[in-house]
């Protein structure tokens, strides 16, 4: 069974920085695509982020790109979302998945929340 266990978020003011990382079982950073979503309140769920499973490419949303960086660490079996210069609109909780168009496993973690606020 695929577990994702998302970890890191937060209160934080405007402009300031926080890193999430996430880890789980039944899954390997080193075997699929990472990425990471996102949830705010009365939104729908839209990805971030994603990086590929091998040769570190990477992509952003318009919303975060310049802003955001994801990376993974395949001895941890972890993948990392440095979010920098953030913004209220970041506000929402974030949750990774293995996949590079998609969340590729039909479960999702708890999730972090990132509040985003003066």
């Amino acid at each position: 069974q695929v577990q994702f266990v998302e970890s890191g978020g937060g209160l934080v003011q405007p402009g300031g920085s926080l890193r999430l990382s996430c880890t789980g079982t039944g899954f390997t950073t080193s075997d699929n695509s990472m990425n990471w979503y996102r949830q705010a309140p009365g939104k729908e769920r839209e990805m971030v982020a994603a990086i590929a499973r091998v040769g570190g490419e990477t992509k952003y949303a318009d919303s975060v790109k310049g802003r955001f960086t994801i990376s993974k660490d395949n001895d941890k079996n972890t993948v990392y979302l440095q979010m920098n210069h953030l913004k209220p609109e970041d506000t929402a909780v974030y949750y990774c998945s293995a996949g590079w168009s998609g969340n590729m496993f039909s479960s999702w973690g708890q999730g972090t929340q990132v509040t985003v606020s003066s």
